[in-house]
């Protein structure tokens, strides 16, 4: 394990722990505050106002104000293309304060921030600023002597509810998408990492969005959460996180005023290595498949399957190169795999450990803490899993792989689709007719043939079955934010219809 160190980067003091409600940071109604934890060191770093209902309340009154009757939602898509980019600019600049607060207050490797999330939330706020101005509806050739056409119209008040995981990238994949729609909306980001989402609340001030378009409220999904999905007059939500509070979010909103909601939700995602694989890249892709940022992902390469000709040699390699894999302090630019973001994940994926080891499956390496401050855990491998156990079946968010054999194209389909999951898939392969067949016979959202994490600002991004509906990303996320309005003018003595 890499040692922790201050010397790596200057980790900056954190400067907003408010509320953000109508363009000012308050306290909460409460006076309430909540802890956030540095997941390397198990202190605390600073206490969070705590939003609870009541603030959930006035945020949303600010926000309805400021789409009912302020100018955001009626001033030209380029206005507020021009306001998205300079907010864009803004992050830029303040690049590595930004990824160091995903980093103390999520366990993210500091240089997968700098490089990857924080660069990426400026690319989709620049994709949705460029699609602000290109909303239109229809005009439609009737049978009629009618004049029809439809408008396309921002849904109103949005509430967003964020995950801990990917707390930058997936706070500018909902936000927007809902902002170039002309949308104002209420956010919460997860209990475990607000930090960052403070930050952009700050920089989107400095940019220009109107008071109360962009109003966040830290807090627990029980109260703040509970209270936007059921709001009265929150017109969508849009949650990404497990598939057991999405069934709450779903209640909540048909509770309610029947509100739409888009659930990004869990994943058990197979990932199927086929004879003719190159093993290395296969070994490179699966690893990278489960470890990426410590297995904290919805789409991670949990379920391994490889085919029984090569599964062997595979299984070798996979093990070896687990032992070599850096887990330590996520500032050292070696590690390769920091602490998990809070302790009661840690504790849940180690509680999955021991329930593979006792329900039989052999444990070919790792299953352990890594040292003794932070909540750090070895890259883990299960062999011998049966379908019906609970690791193979049950999203483990952590660095837990469970690795089994196939023998044909029609056992890997039957074993990838056997989960209630369905958000992504990989195949591995050099055949091309393998590739096709597989990829259309899959049950998932995504297939990532031969690569892994490959997504596109302009891909479409969501789940089949359990893990959920609606999409993120490309025009499908911008459209989920708006309304179809459809308008009928009798024409009179009309030459043409």
């Amino acid at each position: 394990m890499a040692s922790h160190s201050q010397s790596f980067v200057q980790i900056p003091a954190v400067k907003f722990t408010k509320l953000f409600i109508n363009g000012e940071f308050i306290d909460s109604i409460s006076g309430k505050t909540f802890e956030t934890v540095d997941p390397r060191t198990e202190e605390v770093i600073v206490e969070i106002a705590e939003a609870t209902k009541e603030d959930v309340d006035i945020a949303v009154k600010a926000a309805r104000e400021a789409f009912d009757f302020g100018p955001w939602p009626r001033m030209p898509g380029a206005e507020r293309a021009k306001i998205m980019l300079k907010w864009a600019q803004l992050i830029e600049q303040n690049v590595e304060e930004i990824a160091a607060l995903d980093t103390i207050d999520g366990g993210k490797l500091f240089s997968w921030c700098k490089a990857v999330d924080v660069p990426e939330a400026c690319n989709i706020l620049r994709y949705y600023a460029g699609a602000a101005d290109k909303i239109h509806g229809n005009v439609f050739k009737t049978s009629r002597d009618l004049h029809l056409y439809s408008l396309m119209e921002p849904v109103g008040v949005v509430g967003h509810i964020i995950p801990w995981n990917f707390p930058t990238v997936m706070f500018f994949a909902k936000v927007a998408p809902a902002l170039a729609a002309g949308c104002s909306m209420v956010i919460k980001p997860a209990e475990q990492t607000p930090l960052s989402s403070l930050f952009y609340a700050h920089l989107a001030k400095l940019a220009g969005i109107p008071d109360g378009v962009l109003n966040v409220v830290p807090g627990f999904g029980s109260t703040a959460g509970a209270a936007i999905s059921s709001h009265m007059d929150i017109d969508a939500v849009s949650f990404t996180g497990s598939t057991e509070t999405g069934r709450k979010i779903m209640q909540a909103a048909a509770l309610s005023n029947l509100k739409p909601v888009s659930l990004e939700l869990g994943g058990k995602s197979p990932v199927l290595i086929f004879d003719d694989a190159d093993i290395d890249k296969a070994v490179d892709l699966a690893l990278f498949g489960i470890l990426h940022n410590k297995g904290e992902i919805c789409v991670a390469f949990s379920r391994v399957f490889v085919q029984e000709g090569i599964y062997d040699e595979f299984e070798k390699r996979v093990v070896e190169k687990a032992k070599t894999w850096v887990v330590g302090d996520p500032f050292d630019p070696k590690v390769q795999q920091g602490p998990q973001t809070s302790k009661a994940q840690f504790d849940k994926i180690l509680s999955y450990i021991d329930h593979g080891k006792s329900e039989g499956a052999t444990l070919l390496t790792g299953g352990k803490p890594v040292g003794k401050k932070g909540y750090y855990i070895e890259p883990t491998i299960f062999t011998n899993v049966k379908e019906e156990m609970l690791i193979a079946q049950e999203e483990i968010f952590g660095p837990v792989m469970t690795l089994s054999k196939f023998k044909t194209i029609e056992d890997a389909i039957q074993k990838g689709n056997s989960s209630k999951y369905g958000l992504a898939a990989g195949i591995v392969t050099k055949n091309l007719d393998i590739a096709n067949t597989v990829s259309r016979s899959i049950r998932a959202g995504i297939i990532w043939i031969n690569c892994f994490f490959a997504f596109d600002i302009d891909c479409p991004f969501g789940g089949y079955k359990m893990s959920g509906f609606g999409r993120d990303y490309g025009l499908e996320a911008l459209h989920k934010y708006l309304k179809v309005k459809s308008v009928a003018t009798p024409i009179y003595n009309s030459p043409w219809l």
